[in-house]
């Protein structure tokens, strides 16, 4: 196992992937800011024993192609620890059947290997704040639900300064994140309303009553 020490004020997080260049480059990019400490592991078993026995997690990344996994039920071992971190899937398919069985079993996110590195603290950030993440390709249409029912309180306050003609950038500010998080809220929002875009969110928002003003 790769091990980084960890400070108090860091998230730590636990990389299980066979592909080592890809791990340290993940670790790495994460790493860069300070804010992060970053554990590799390279099958599913090192994975388990680390998590059993070693620090608490906040966010564990797992390759559902690594050694050792064995289908869905590997990854319902890995739940059912019941360690407290955030369980994400980490890889290269965009198998909506596997998205979907993943995020039913209670994993709270899917990180495509594909994913611009950039990109990744912040969806990151996302699952940490008690989110789900799902890259666009995966994401299943809305259910059949009242429309805005699936909303979170963080994207109807979102939506809320959306229609109140903030930009990303300014609603950042007010609601104390980063504007690349801000966006995937937003395109999360999008996606529950089925808007093309921010201004028809917004007047979905208002003609089905889900903000006031």
């Amino acid at each position: 196992m790769t091990s980084n020490p960890k400070k108090s004020d860091k998230i730590r997080i636990l990389l299980a992937d066979d592909h080592t260049l890809i791990a340290q480059a993940v670790a790495s990019v994460l790493m860069e800011n300070g804010q992060f400490s970053v554990d590799t592991v390279e099958n599913l078993p090192d994975a388990i024993a680390v998590m059993t026995d070693g620090p608490q997690y906040d966010l564990v990344m797992l390759d559902f192609r690594m050694p050792g996994v064995e289908g869905f039920d590997s990854l319902k071992r890995v739940i059912d620890l019941d360690s407290g971190a955030r369980i994400t899937l980490f890889t290269a398919s965009t198998d909506r059947h596997i998205v979907k069985r993943a995020i039913g079993l209670g994993l709270h996110g899917v990180i495509q290997k594909t994913m611009q590195l950039t990109s990744l603290e912040s969806a990151l950030r996302l699952i940490l704040s008690g989110q789900t993440f799902l890259p666009s390709s995966v994401i299943e249409a809305p259910s059949n639900g009242p429309i805005g029912d699936d909303l979170t309180e963080i994207e109807l306050l979102i939506l809320k300064f959306t229609a109140a003609g903030m930009t990303n950038k300014s609603i950042a500010s007010q609601v104390d994140l980063n504007e690349t998080t801000v966006k995937m809220h937003m395109r999360a929002i999008c996606r529950k309303l089925e808007a093309s875009n921010r201004v028809q969110a917004a007047v979905i928002a208002r003609n089905n009553a889900l903000i006031d003003f």
